[in-house]
């Protein structure tokens, strides 16, 4: 395959994803969708078509395939390796008061709609199935972690760690990884009718989730605390997916493991560490831009990176 082909089928993994982010954007723009729209939307994602997807993906998983310890034991290790290289950087660079949101900013990825979009794209059926798996653990580490720098720099708020634990045991994904892995291990076959439903409720889940990501970017507000939020973003988008994919790489991942991996340490800030910055009442402006950024770059990054892995044979 030449460099053009793999270039263009690159394209297609990563375009359609960053198209519906743009979109998203254009029809806020065009007043076509608001915040109601947006919130109401996300909400429905977040609650019910996100974790339905992940619990159709998983059922229908052969286990013994996409359950990969040894994978999710390196990317839990990486992430953690990941927040104290962003911590002792925001130690030299950043003010004391906006290095928590900072260190967030600079670590968390929005793995629970862009990764996923992506591994989905790319690896198809393994993608949805495995990535919904690691994203159990994602969700844990990067809001455990996430309190931990926020709280260090904010110690007066009420927000407590064991609050946020109480809050991720409920939260929808990890019930649904949950509910999925015995159902999924059992064998049990629900009715097809059951199975079709859930595909039609499931597939509301890409769509609307990045339509939102677009209609919550803010160029006009990214002229506020560039100079931060850009340090942010190379550490998010350049810095930490080289370092992490590179190690994996050497410890022996390959294939669809070294790409899922990529894909998520690649991901964009999530949306939600701007959600925890304004209930910590941190600074909310650089959290927004953070995200604002790795997004707009990400269509950029991931797509380069994807393209490179895949010259490369190593994905």
């Amino acid at each position: 395959m030449s460099l053009v082909e793999t270039f263009l089928n690159t394209l297609e993994t990563t375009l359609p994803v960053f198209a519906m982010v743009f979109i998203g954007l254009g029809l806020r723009r065009l007043g076509w969708i608001d915040a109601g729209f947006i919130n109401t939307a996300s909400t429905l994602v977040f609650k019910a078509t996100l974790p339905t997807l992940v619990f159709l993906s998983i059922v229908r998983a052969d286990l013994n395939q996409t359950l990969n310890l040894p994978l999710i034991l390196f990317f839990v290790a990486a992430t953690l390796v990941g927040f104290l290289l962003c911590w002792l950087w925001a130690l030299k660079t950043v003010p004391v008061n906006d290095r928590g949101v900072f260190i967030q900013g600079a670590f968390r990825g929005n793995c629970g709609i862009v990764g996923l979009a992506l591994a989905a794209n790319l690896y198809g059926d393994y993608g949805l199935s495995a990535g919904g798996l690691l994203l159990g653990v994602v969700i844990i580490a990067y809001n455990t972690l996430s309190v931990v720098a926020l709280t260090a720099y904010q110690p007066d708020e009420k927000t407590s760690l064991k609050k946020v634990l109480a809050d991720i045991a409920r939260n929808p994904l990890i019930v649904a990884v949950l509910i999925s892995i015995p159902v999924a291990w059992s064998g049990l076959e629900l009715p097809e009718w059951v199975m079709t439903s859930g595909d039609y409720f499931a597939s509301l889940t890409l769509p609307l989730a990045l339509l939102c990501i677009g209609g919550t970017l803010s160029l006009k507000a990214m002229r506020d605390d560039r100079a931060l939020a850009l340090n942010a973003s190379v550490l998010k988008m350049i810095a930490l997916p080289f370092l992490c994919t590179f190690a994996g790489w050497l410890i022996g991942f390959e294939g669809r493991e070294l790409g899922l991996m990529f894909l998520y340490f690649a991901s964009p800030t999530a949306a939600a560490s701007f959600v925890m910055v304004k209930a910590l009442g941190g600074n909310e402006r650089l959290a927004a831009n953070i995200v604002a950024m790795t997004t707009l770059a990400a269509s950029l990054t991931i797509t380069l990176g994807v393209f490179l892995l895949t010259t490369a044979g190593l994905i």
